[in-house]
């Protein structure tokens, strides 16, 4: 009988392989891109795309585990969560309104060290902010805020 049961679990997990997720493979650099809609100085950048861009962009660097099920599954739906919360690729699509409460959200969970989520930081160590590249994002954030505001909403 425990034969019969390893056997099966080893052929459903070779079966489940077979079932992949789409893949969020779009462009690295869209024309809605939050570069082109904002300023944002090449060292933000650089941390964004470090940190954030994988979940919260039409582009993930997929890791190798990302092949395996039921892991693919679980990235393909943390993407898809990542990107219905804040889409850095989509910015420009967004209402001045909203792209303020983004840039808010964004400082929020930065400076509470919510995001990047300590999930993902499990086997994305660089990823981590540090101190420094934490202060950055609230400083452009609020430069940036600062600006709409001006620009009235």
């Amino acid at each position: 009988m425990k034969k019969k049961i390893i056997y099966g679990a080893l052929l459903l997990l070779i079966a489940i392989q077979f079932v992949r997720p789409e893949k969020n493979q779009g462009l690295a650099d869209t024309p809605n891109d939050v570069t082109h809609h904002i300023d944002v100085p090449e060292s933000t950048l650089k941390i964004l795309k470090t940190s954030c861009y994988d979940c919260h962009s039409n582009h993930t660097n997929y890791p190798l585990y990302s092949e395996i099920m039921p892991f693919g599954w679980f990235l393909a739906d943390h993407v898809k969560d990542g990107k219905k919360h804040l889409n850095f690729s989509d910015f420009s699509k967004y209402t001045k309104k909203k792209i303020d409460h983004k840039l808010e959200e964004t400082a929020e969970e930065v400076e509470k060290h919510e995001m990047p989520l300590s999930s993902y930081l499990i086997m994305h160590s660089e990823a981590r902010l540090n101190e420094s590249q934490t202060q950055e994002i609230i400083e452009w954030v609020n430069r940036e805020r600062a600006k709409l505001q001006a620009s009235g909403l």
